[in-house]
Order: C-alpha cells, then structure tokens, then sequence
C-alpha cells in the first residue's frame, strides 16, 4: 500500500511542479534570435546607440551574413561611422552603387524581421 501513496505524491509534485510554467509569463511565446558576430556586429555596438545591445547588434550581423557578402558588410559598416554615405549611395547614379543600395535595402528589411 505504500507504493502507491508514493506513486500519487510523485505524481502530484510534478503537477504543481508543471504548473509553474518555468518562471515565464503563461501565453508569452519564446522568442529565438538568431545572432552571429562580424564586423557589423562590431560596428553596431561602437556606433553608440541606446538601443545597441550584444543581442539587437548579434542579431543584426545574422540578417547581414544572409544578404551580404563580406565586401558589402564592410561598406555597410561605413554607414555606422558615418550616417551620411548611406544617403550619398542611396543618392548616387552609379550602377554598382544603386546595386549595392538594393542588397543593403533588403538586408535592412531582414534585419526588422529577424530582430524586432
């Protein structure tokens, strides 16, 4: 008779144990990033910004491994050091820059969807 006195308190620790839900709020889904380091990466977090963080900016060098190449990234890390060649290469009539401007746009846009 003593083993299943045991049996239901096992049983009964590992309902209330469950219900704690893991120390997260109940119905807050878990949120996975994808986070990679590089010169991005890097330039993110020196660029200063209140909402820089080794996530946000680990997150941001994923989008860019995935859209651009390494020669992009280092011009794109220009862009952290100084705002304003971004809206020179938006502006610029040069093919490779209105080439580059397109891979960086959807580099931008994969970078909110993967970090937001």
């Amino acid at each position: 008779m003593k083993t299943p006195i045991k049996l239901s308190a096992a049983v009964a620790a590992c309902l209330v144990l469950s219900a704690c839900g893991g120390g997260r709020d109940a119905g807050q889904p878990t949120v996975t990033r994808a986070y990679a380091t590089g010169p991005v990466q890097t330039a993110c977090l020196r660029a200063d910004r209140r909402a820089a963080s080794t996530t946000l900016c680990g997150c941001v060098q994923a989008a860019a491994d995935s859209v651009l190449s390494r020669r992009d990234q280092s011009r794109a890390v220009q862009f952290f050091k100084d705002p304003h060649q971004a809206q020179v290469t938006r502006q610029s009539d040069r093919r490779s820059d209105e080439a580059f401007w397109q891979r960086y746009k959807t580099f931008v846009a994969q970078a909110e969807r993967l970090c937001a």
